[in-house]
């Protein structure tokens, strides 16, 4: 039988054949570029200060490299603000040093960020970051006329009556102090220019980063520990579980002022306090959300409590319902209203002592002080943390449970001094 050569059929085969390799070739594509999807993708950074002329960038390049890397990676150097836009001042200015020919500020104080950022540091000004950090531990002696008028405006500064120095600062001393509390307080110290803050201590020099200072890792630096562990509690939180294992994907270099769900799918630190967000302005004033003085022994509602849950829950209301947002701020508020009920219980506990003269004047001289201040300002405190944040293992075994061991403990501390003065 004679074999058929029909050009057709060769044709059709080809062709096939044809569209087989490239439907392969074209799997291979799909399957390669989903399993690089999610791997990072390099980018050449671009060193802004390459071919400056710059006097200080031309020494400090020899003299402190990194310093001048980190700027150069910045958006200010982007911006084409200049060291001498920070740093340099007139002879003579509070606080300067001479240097390089000119005068100079080492660390360029709140002032000078005024410049640009205006907005910003008045919000600052007002809020728990400013002078109440700092009078927190330092008390008000030596401030003057004009910076006690301003402590005295913002809403902690008028919630507490007890300016002294921090009586457990002044028993460790100065050569401690230094690196204990006011490594956080000096957040809000006034400088010699009458200025007051330093924002590099959440904006860390010199690449004033976004992705930086919107990360819950910054807030690590001071928001953490027995007393106010708010990052340990982020980090149990739902919010926190969602930033550690999707964080990766997010938008951290978003424009201010412009940030939605799509660029952040959860809360952050910032979000909640700071951030634009939704309805809600952006404001460096930190307080400016809160309902209620949760720092405090017993807490009590703000001034403003009523317009600060407002902003507040108009970040919520991004991601939650309104019915889930009501629910959870009555139910947040019954817990706190609880955790002041035990610190009541420890203050009639400590003040019969107290009424019967059985307590020294000095602070912190007797295990039984201890006790007490450690209720309120590490579990109790914990306690309605952990509530407000979502973080029920610091509300409960680091919280309240501790709350309960302590009043057992000072029952019985108080039992027996009161029956070693015959006065049971």
């Amino acid at each position: 039988m004679e074999k058929s050569n029909n050009p057709m059929r060769a044709s059709r085969t080809l062709i096939i054949g044809v569209m087989a390799v490239l439907l392969t070739l074209s799997l291979v594509l799909i399957i390669q570029a989903v399993t690089q999807s999610g791997e990072p993708v390099e980018t050449e950074e671009v060193d802004v200060l390459a071919n400056s002329t710059n006097k200080c960038v031309l020494c400090h390049r020899d003299e402190s490299p990194g310093i001048v890397k980190q700027y150069s990676d910045s958006t200010m150097a982007a911006a084409e603000v200049a060291c001498e836009d920070c740093h340099e001042v007139q002879e003579g200015y509070p606080g300067s040093v001479a240097h390089a020919g000119t005068n100079v500020l080492a660390s360029p104080t709140t002032a000078k960020c005024t410049t640009c950022h205006e907005k910003q540091v008045a919000e600052f000004n007002q809020s728990r970051h400013g002078l109440p950090a700092y009078i927190a531990v330092e008390g008000t002696e030596g401030l003057s006329q004009d910076l006690m008028a301003l402590y005295e405006q913002i809403p902690e500064g008028g919630y507490a009556p007890d300016k002294s120095r921090n009586a457990i600062a002044a028993l460790e001393g100065d050569a401690l102090t230094g690196f204990t509390c006011s490594a956080c307080h000096n957040i809000g110290k006034p400088a010699e220019d009458g200025s007051v803050g330093q924002c590099q201590m959440c904006h860390l020099r010199h690449e004033f980063s976004l992705e930086q200072v919107r990360k819950p890792e910054t807030c690590n630096f001071c928001h953490i520990g027995p007393d106010h562990p708010q990052y340990e509690i982020y980090t149990e939180s739902p919010h926190g579980i969602a930033y550690h294992t999707m964080g990766y994907e997010w938008n951290w270099e978003a424009e201010p002022g412009t940030l939605t769900v799509e660029d952040f799918p959860a809360a952050t630190c910032a979000i909640c306090h700071i951030s634009g967000f939704g309805a809600t302005a952006s404001s460096h004033d930190v307080g400016e959300r809160l309902s209620w003085y949760l720092f405090a022994p017993i807490s009590s509602k703000r001034p403003a409590w009523e317009e600060n849950t407002g902003r507040m829950q108009g970040v919520c209301i991004e991601c939650h319902n309104q019915n889930f947002i009501n629910d959870f701020y009555q139910s947040a508020d019954l817990a706190t209203e609880r955790v002041n009920e035990l610190v009541v219980e420890s203050d009639q506990i400590y003040g019969e002592l107290k009424e019967n003269q059985l307590l020294t004047d000095a602070p912190f001289d007797e295990p039984i002080d201890y006790e007490y201040f450690e209720l309120w300002h590490h579990w109790g405190r914990t306690t309605k943390f952990g509530v407000w944040m979502q973080g029920p293992d610091y509300s409960q075994w680091h919280g309240a449970y501790e709350v309960l061991h302590s009043l057992a403990e000072l029952r019985e501390m108080a039992a027996q001094k009161l029956a070693e003065a015959g006065l049971e």
